[in-house]
């Protein structure tokens, strides 16, 4: 079940048709005629009785009785029960009427609860409500409650790790990290961020993130120091010393292989780095609670400086009120630089010269994956059509209008360079004008402070994309899988639209293919790629869905 959708409409009612006066049978033991002329004027016309008689009132409501006709005080009695009976009539069917047709929210106690009855109109800019009510975070749940950490003094030793690559490997890095400490009952020392060539950035973890906090909130769960202790005197030897690294942790190991293969050399040793620690956790084979402990570092112990959570938020508003009323946005994660284009092997529309311009670039850049050239062509069709290709602007474009945003749309583009400049973006520029970059949002001297660390940009574009009305990616990654993630974790009402890349491929080779046909396509396939929460399976990536380990049943 790829979604768990909890709507429903109200089914269709029934009813006899009401009652008319003047329509009864003359043979009806409720209607009476008690006039000189059997029922006729003077004339000969025949007399109509007004519903708001007594007659009248008997015919309709024939339960009260012959003695209605009786005593004036009864008849003001009756009169009175009447009224009170049309009374209620009438604020039953205003209450029916408002259950079928009302789009209002159920609440209790101030929560805001799940509505089957009521159908919501499908919205462009958020999930159903009743889809979005199942589930809710709870990775703060420590089972037992109570820390099992050892004394401070009886530590089983320290673990020292580099945390590589761009911001969001590198938070993922520090969340298995913590893990990792746990699962072997060691003391963490703040890890060093190591960017690689390609990023040539020195963060430290205290420019980036808010290291008191860090600390503090998982203290409960492992100890942390800020340095490596001084009683240890060969620092700068720890990540070059064969005898104080850990190395060969396959990927995505089983908590099982710390406790046998690396706990032992820090007990020995009381202090290891490990190296290299990219992605060496797995999902499916550690404890649950190992697993609910990364969601807690990822969502709730890490946490940007407040210059830059301020610094974000101006550009959130700003998004909001460019047009000076409030509106949505969308935040769109346009993976088209140089180097995702080239890595990818795929084939793009281009002039002949770029075309060959980007064979040189392979071939220096990985010459073992490109050997001769000759079998590219064939392995560039085989990927578009698994829709493992990164989505060009243009093709963006036409999903997204496929979708009904209109024009106006206001987006922000989260980017590096793109390939090929302001002639590949255009089809998207032409169709969606209001677009804009961090860089539009503010100035110069507001940027300036941010610049000194390349790390502190893309943490501003992490902030405004994860609090977007629409997320959408357009090829995968780390940014884009920890965005939806933690749009999923925060109650998955916001959609994070993740294009069926391999139906894309397909609709766009389609000469044939009529607009209304593509439009079909595109509306249904993704009415399940949208950002809800999604079952689990074997090996599933925990930072784009934390459902199963990090999120209870409402």
């Amino acid at each position: 079940m790829a979604e768990l959708r909890h709507s429903s409409s109200a089914g269709s009612r029934s009813s006899s048709s009401p009652l008319r006066v003047g329509d009864e049978d003359s043979s009806s033991p409720h209607v009476h005629d008690h006039s000189p002329n059997g029922g006729d004027d003077e004339d000969g016309r025949p007399r109509h009785r007004p519903i708001w008689s007594v007659s009248g009132f008997h015919s309709l409501f024939p339960f009260l009785g012959d003695d209605l006709r009786v005593s004036p005080q009864k008849n003001k009695i009756s009169l009175l029960l009447i009224l009170i009976l049309a009374v209620a009539s009438l604020i039953s069917v205003y209450g029916i009427v408002n259950h079928l047709n009302a789009p209002y929210l159920c609440k209790k106690d101030g929560i805001v609860l799940n509505c089957p009855h009521v159908k919501e109109s499908p919205s462009p800019w958020e999930n159903p409500l009743s889809a979005t009510t199942s589930w809710k975070p709870c990775a703060e749940r420590r089972i037992g409650g109570v820390s099992d950490l050892l004394p401070e003094n009886e530590t089983n030793g320290y673990v020292f790790i580099h945390a590589e690559g761009g911001l969001n490997q590198q938070r993922i890095a520090i969340c298995n990290a913590v893990a990792v400490a746990k699962i072997m009952n060691a003391t963490l020392i703040l890890p060093v961020l190591k960017q690689d060539q390609i990023w040539k950035d020195q963060t430290k973890f205290e420019d980036i993130f808010d290291v008191d906090h860090f600390i503090d909130y998982l203290k409960d769960d492992v100890r942390i120091v800020r340095d490596i202790p001084d009683w240890f005197t060969d620092k700068a030897e720890l990540f070059s010393s064969i005898r104080r690294t850990v190395k060969n942790i396959p990927k995505y190991a089983a908590a099982q292989f710390y406790i046998d293969n690396v706990l032992p050399r820090i007990k020995e040793k009381k202090i290891m780095a490990l190296k290299p620690f990219v992605d060496r956790l797995g999902y499916d084979n550690v404890p649950q609670e190992i697993n609910r402990l990364r969601c807690r570092v990822n969502y709730h112990a890490l946490k940007f400086l407040p210059e830059i959570e301020q610094m974000a938020d101006s550009l959130v508003s700003r998004m909001r009120n460019r047009t000076g009323n409030p509106n949505p946005y969308m935040a769109l994660h346009l993976r088209f630089e140089k180097g995702m284009v080239g890595l990818s092997f795929c084939d793009f529309v281009g002039t002949r010269e770029e075309k060959a311009r980007m064979a040189e670039y392979r071939q220096k850049e990985w010459p073992r994956r490109f050997k001769n050239g000759s079998h590219l062509w064939q392995l560039a069709l085989q990927k578009r059509k698994e829709g493992r290709c990164p989505l060009e602007p243009g093709e963006v474009a036409v999903i997204l209008r496929a979708m009904g945003y209109p024009k106006e749309t206001q987006i922000y583009v989260a980017s590096g360079q793109v390939y090929g400049g302001q002639n590949r973006m255009a089809p998207l520029r032409n169709m969606f004008p209001n677009l804009v970059t961090k860089e539009d949002l503010a100035g110069k001297e507001e940027l300036a402070s941010f610049r000194k660390h390349v790390t502190s940009l893309a943490a501003l574009d992490f902030l405004v994309c994860l609090k977007s009305d629409v997320f959408v990616m357009t090829h995968g990654g780390n940014f884009a899988k920890l965005i939806i993630g933690a749009r999923r974790y925060m109650g998955h009402r916001q959609k994070s639209i993740k294009p069926d890349k391999g139906l894309m491929s397909k609709s766009f080779g389609d000469p044939y293919m009529g607009w209304a046909t593509f439009v079909e396509d595109v509306v249904v396939t993704h009415q399940t790629r949208t950002g809800l929460p999604e079952e689990t399976f074997p090996n599933y990536d925990l930072w784009e869905n934390p459902l199963t380990p990090c999120m209870c049943k409402a």
